[in-house]
C-alpha cells in the first residue's frame, strides 16, 4: 500500500493506492507507481532522476530510491507543490 501526498494525488484520485513493484528497492516502487500512473511523471522525474522535491519513506522513514523494504512496507510519496 502506498500513500500519496501533494500534487501525486491529482495523478491517482486517492489517498492511497497499490502497485506491484518487480523490485524491491524503493525505486521499484517509483517506477511502478509511475507505470501505472503516467500522468504523475512530471512530478516525479527530472529528465531521468528522481526530482530533489519528491519525498519517499518507507512505514515512516525517510528512504533513498535505493533502500531496501519489506514487502508489506508501506510507502509514502510527496512531490513539493509548484506555483505561489
Amino acid at each position: 500500500m502506498e500513500s500519496i501526498y501533494g500534487p501525486l494525488r491529482s495523478a491517482t484520485g486517492s489517498k492511497t493506492v497499490a502497485v506491484d513493484p518487480e523490485e524491491r528497492p524503493v525505486a521499484g516502487v517509483v517506477e511502478a507507481f509511475r507505470a501505472a500512473y503516467p500522468s504523475a511523471e512530471r512530478h516525479l522525474r527530472d529528465g531521468g532522476d528522481l526530482r530533489p522535491s519528491v519525498r519517499v519513506a518507507v512505514d515512516g522513514e525517510t528512504a533513498g530510491p535505493d533502500a531496501d523494504r519489506s514487502s508489506d512496507a508501506e510507502v509514502q510519496l510527496s512531490a513539493a507543490m509548484r506555483g505561489g
